[in-house]
């Protein structure tokens, strides 16, 4: 059986470079090709992007000419059933999967439960559905709001039922679209359990039936995450539930404890107390939203939290949660995240628990493949390829999003399967994860892309640059006044020096929106110098960033070649820093 490794001979590399090229030749017409997504901004990656005009006609005309022999007795040459076998049909999965079909691949997906994952059956894609709902509620009883643009709005209400089913329906809508779109192209659609038995050997099935084995050239993991819940919780599915609960909106509690401040407890938060729930946050850390930059997390809670029916309690563990029963109410046992000692005891309607996500990759059989998880994560490098428990390389084997780790979204985990395609297909490259941005979808909106200000400011301290800091305000865009938003602000953290974007962070309408033109610029590679000369149309919020890279002080530019021509020595330094203290000794004596 012939095994085909990345790290094979360069004469190996370059074979499937030309047969990549091959096939792409003859399937893209008007291909184009985009700089960025790595570490090295400024260098140029391979992230292929078919034009789209010109390749529609293409794309579902020769994958159905393709399917006909796409089977897993087929064969996709070299003994091999299948070019690539990615187990797991989530957004990551889904991602790779056409990618790898537009770059020739014979490609098979493996989904135990229903294509979507995640994201689309239990998570971003519902959820959106009921922000949105809360969103025109929010709106609606904002009489201050209404009034001021002149409209008058009777008391409003909603029909529980109704809300959820908007929301399943649209779960529905978006995982038949995921599902048509791999089947018109020919992507094997392979149901069961996928489990890994042996070098580039996958068995899936499912109960009552036999199970199957396939051959692949290359597999992809891409089992994403389950809710994660702490110890001395219990979970009831009614009363004390997940996001996984949540979503379905079986009820709306009068009085609701949410355990996690982050995205999740975050964008329900704005859900249940839109639909006229009280909400109370239990934080272990000492402040609310604690992964978002401190400053933007203090703007939010005043405007999220503060202002509404909710209050919190940080610095404290749920250290045991007892579901409603018996006439009795949730009961909620507090203690202290430092000294365990007892706090209080809280009595609500109910509990969400949003302490985040833990993988889901038991009985993938990595044990086969000598592959130890850490904390339930597979290892991998920074092109995903998984590495064994001596830390080595294992051959064609991946592991993309939540199965991995390093950054638990929807998109980055398509984006990372994108990425495993670009190397099976002959081409290095290497995902820049500080180019993928975040959104909170609450309203108004949070986003983020790159470091926090002081994560920023600690990478500054270690390879000895300077930091600059810019705001500007939603009050100051006219779009935004015009829709009578204009509580937000848009911060940028860069280099004076360079002109390098170190992170960007949006708190106010549309910031889940407006967030990727600075995502795209670090990605890119692109620096402020050419953004401050950037157009944006008038009036639109986009010109929220128009304003923030123009507010950019940059360092003249004789002073930013002389530091390109004549880097820091840190030895130098050091050195001086020497003979300085040896001189103020000398004159001690």
């Amino acid at each position: 059986m012939l095994s085909v490794s990345l790290s094979a001979s360069s004469s190996a590399i370059a074979s499937g470079r030309a047969r990549s090229e091959a096939a792409a030749a003859a399937r893209r017409p008007g291909g184009i090709r985009l700089c960025g997504l790595r570490g090295d901004a400024p260098a140029c990656g391979s992230l292929r992007l078919s034009h789209a005009a010109a390749s529609l006609a293409t794309r579902r005309a020769v994958p159905r000419a393709a399917a006909s022999g796409n089977s897993a007795v087929g064969g996709s040459g070299g003994g091999f059933d299948y070019d690539l076998v990615i187990i797991g049909a989530g957004v990551g999965g889904h991602g790779a999967a056409l990618h790898a079909v537009e770059e020739g691949l014979k490609t098979a997906i493996i989904e135990g439960d229903v294509v979507g994952g995640t994201c689309v059956n239990r998570g971003c894609v519902p959820s959106k559905a009921l922000l949105a709902v809360s969103g025109r509620m929010r709106e609606l009883h904002d009489e201050h709001h209404m009034k001021s643009l002149g409209l008058q709005v009777s008391a409003a209400g909603y029909d529980r039922q109704a809300v959820a089913d908007h929301a399943n329906n649209l779960a529905s809508k978006i995982r038949s679209n995921l599902t048509n779109s791999m089947k018109a192209i020919g992507v094997d659609i392979l149901t069961g359990f996928g489990t890994i038995v042996g070098k580039q050997k996958v068995r899936y099935g499912k109960a009552g039936f036999p199970d199957k084995e396939i051959t692949a050239k290359n597999i992809i993991i891409a089992t994403g995450s389950v809710p994660f819940v702490p110890k001395g919780i219990e979970i009831d599915g009614k009363t004390v539930f997940t996001s996984d609960h949540a979503l379905k909106l079986e009820s709306v509690p009068d009085w609701i404890a949410i355990v996690g401040s982050g995205y999740i407890g975050l964008e329900f938060s704005d859900v249940y107390t839109a639909l006229g729930s009280e909400v109370t946050f239990v934080e272990a850390l000492d402040q609310l939203m604690p992964g978002f930059d401190p400053e933007i997390a203090k703007l939010a809670q005043r405007v999220l939290i503060n202002t509404r029916k909710i209050d919190y309690h940080t610095g404290v563990f749920a250290s045991k949660i007892t579901p409603a029963k018996d006439g009795k109410p949730v009961l909620i046992e507090l203690i202290d995240a430092k000294t365990k000692e007892h706090k209080e005891t809280l009595e609500v309607d109910a509990a969400l628990i949003a302490t985040g996500r833990a993988p889901f990759t038991n009985g993938l059989g990595l044990e086969n493949i000598n592959v130890v998880t850490q904390r339930g994560f597979i290892p991998v490098d920074e092109r995903m390829q998984v590495t064994d428990a001596d830390g080595n390389v294992v051959p064609n084997l991946f592991c993309i999003g939540d199965a991995n780790g390093k950054l638990m979204l929807a998109h980055a985990a398509s984006a990372q399967g994108i990425s495993v395609v670009e190397q099976i297909s002959g081409r290095d490259h290497i995902l820049n994860h500080l180019s993928i941005p975040a959104a909170c979808f609450t309203h108004p909106e949070i986003s983020m892309v790159g470091l926090t200000e002081p994560q920023a400011r600690e990478k500054a301290d270690k390879e000895g640059f300077e930091v600059s800091v810019v705001k500007t305000s939603f009050k100051a865009n006219t779009k935004a006044l015009a829709e009578n938003e204009g509580d937000g602000i848009a911060k940028l953290i860069y280099r004076p020096d360079t002109g390098e974007i170190l992170g960007v962070h949006i708190l106010g309408l549309h910031a889940a929106d407006l967030i990727h033109e600075a995502s795209n610029a670090i990605a890119l590679g692109t620096r402020l110098q050419e953004l401050k000369l950037a157009v944006h149309a008038h009036p639109t919020l986009s010109e929220v960033l128009d304003e923030l890279f123009k507010a950019a002080k940059l360092q003249p530019k004789e002073v930013q070649e002389h530091k390109q021509n004549h880097p820091p020595q840190p030895l130098l330094k050091v050195l001086s820093f020497i003979t300085s203290l040896l001189s103020s000794q000398k004159r001690d004596w």
